[in-house]
């Protein structure tokens, strides 16, 4: 998990939040945004530890189960433009868990959730979005 982690290194939520209200320009929006973003160009708006409910019953052998709530708000905003309801969408969930035969990771290809959507611009970016995030998992998996 710690290269996912790395992967998608962002500022504190409260800070990221505040930053993002100040710039009166979309141009200092954008510019802060690029600047936001990991290498990888991506960042982590939320983690959470469904795993920690079987740590409590099970004890600290349980396997371990973290969510990521990773993305790129200009990909989205590239995205929202054609299907607003990428919001519901984006950004994209990462779980990855331990398992008897190893780490899992679990993703659900945006292409895949705004195919229903019919919108080849926004598909187009959804594609390219889930081949990012293909390369995040198999990178950080190596």
């Amino acid at each position: 998990m710690a290269s996912i982690e790395s992967a998608v290194d962002h500022p504190g939520m409260s800070e990221f939040a505040r930053a993002m209200s100040a710039p009166s320009t979309y141009a200092e929006m954008e510019g802060f945004l690029l600047k936001a973003l990991a290498k990888t160009g991506f960042m982590e708006f939320a983690r959470y530890d469904p795993g920690a409910v079987l740590r409590k019953e099970l004890g600290p052998g349980a396997p371990r189960i973290v969510r990521f709530v990773i993305g790129n708000p200009l990909i989205m905003k590239e995205m929202a433009k054609h299907v607003p309801d990428v919001g519901s969408y984006a950004p994209v969930n990462i779980l990855v868990d331990e398992r008897p035969d190893g780490v899992h990771l679990s993703y659900d290809e945006m292409a895949s959730l705004l195919a229903p959507y019919e919108n080849e611009e926004a598909l187009k970016v959804a594609r390219n979005l889930d081949a990012k995030i293909e390369k995040l998992l198999t990178d950080a998996a190596a």
